[in-house]
């Protein structure tokens, strides 16, 4: 008990001596930062990107794409790093590890933010409490396919002959918990479907599978499908984002027949609570402007994915929405991580 009260003691000296240090210091510390950046100077160094997956993907992608506009923008070189592993924990406690200082971003997908806080218990970040929302850089919208061997011819076609055939037909995805599973659970639950589901490794499995009539329909994002589509072996019939795609403009979307239904993939930018606001802000409006120039909407385009750009207050809301719907899928579906 002695050596406890010392060990107390101690700390609280440290607490009050920290304190006392942090009063004397507070007037000439704001000095000091503003001399280092401001509104004005920042960005005065390289900026880095945190990308929590292997390089190949959608956000690696896109924070390539994306950070190579900014580096003509901002005047100072944006570098791309991936940091893959453990649903995001690795790139988030390299984004934690760096300092708040405007200069270290992570870029993914929304299944950090909206999908792994519902699926995985004892995550060792909070969305919340870690992050702060700087900019919806982009989405790809998932387009709902079949084989033309099924003879199924629309949407609507698809719909009446899972319900004539209740657990007679089966969807391939890109694995449990993806966008691409989690959209057709959802769609499940919405119109009453029993459809069978088969998880493979990627698009490039599932889409392969399908055109092979292995399985009867996929989720995939167009660049997957549009060179068997245009051979005639595919059709597509819907996609999940909430309005019908630019990409894509006579295809229906599932949001027509389904209210507020929305589920395309996106791909934004956030950095580490405590991250000076005249950086956030100034990160925010150079993404908004390099993701509308041209050559960078059209590189987009062909790779399926549709420039957004915005403040970090309308991400923040979009990040919201996104995990309400991603939720309600999860717990509907009764959906638990392996």
């Amino acid at each position: 008990m002695h050596n406890n009260q010392q060990v107390s003691s101690h700390r609280g000296f440290r607490i009050a001596l920290s304190a006392m240090l942090g009063a004397a210091i507070g007037l000439t510390a704001p000095y000091c930062a503003q001399a280092a950046d401001s509104a004005e100077t920042f960005p005065s160094r390289p900026v880095r990107f945190i990308v929590p997956y292997a390089a190949g993907g959608l956000p690696d992608t896109v924070a390539r794409v994306v950070a190579q506009g900014l580096t003509s923008s901002l005047g100072q070189p944006v570098v791309v790093e991936n940091k893959p592993g453990a649903n995001g924990v690795v790139a988030a406690q390299a984004l934690a590890s760096a300092e708040a200082d405007g200069y270290t971003y992570l870029v993914t997908d929304g299944s950090m933010m909206s999908i792994n806080p519902s699926l995985y218990k004892n995550l060792p970040y909070d969305p919340k409490r870690d992050f702060v929302p700087v900019s919806l850089i982009a989405t790809s919208p998932l387009f709902l396919a079949t084989s033309v061997q099924t003879k199924i011819t629309s949407l609507q076609d698809f719909i009446k002959q899972v319900q004539a055939k209740p657990g007679g037909l089966d969807y391939g995805s890109s694995g449990i918990g993806s966008s691409h599973h989690l959209t057709m659970e959802a769609m499940k639950i919405a119109l009453k479907l029993d459809i069978s589901h088969v998880p493979f490794r990627g698009s490039g499995q599932s889409v392969p599978a399908m055109v092979g009539n292995q399985v009867d329909v996929v989720f995939a994002a167009l660049p997957s499908l549009s060179g068997f589509a245009e051979k005639g072996q595919v059709k597509i019939l819907a996609t999940n984002a909430g309005a019908r795609s630019a990409l894509a403009p006579d295809i229906p979307a599932i949001s027509e027949i389904i209210t507020g239904f929305n589920f395309a993939v996106t791909v934004g930018a956030l950095a580490a609570t405590g991250t000076p606001d005249y950086a956030v802000q100034k990160m925010s409006a150079a993404i908004a402007k390099a993701v509308k120039a041209p050559a960078v909407v059209k590189q987009f385009n062909t790779l399926g994915i549709e420039p957004v750009g915005g403040t970090p207050a309308e991400y923040g809301e979009a990040i919201d929405d996104e995990a309400k719907r991603y939720e309600g899928a999860i717990q509907a579906a009764g959906i638990k991580a392996d």
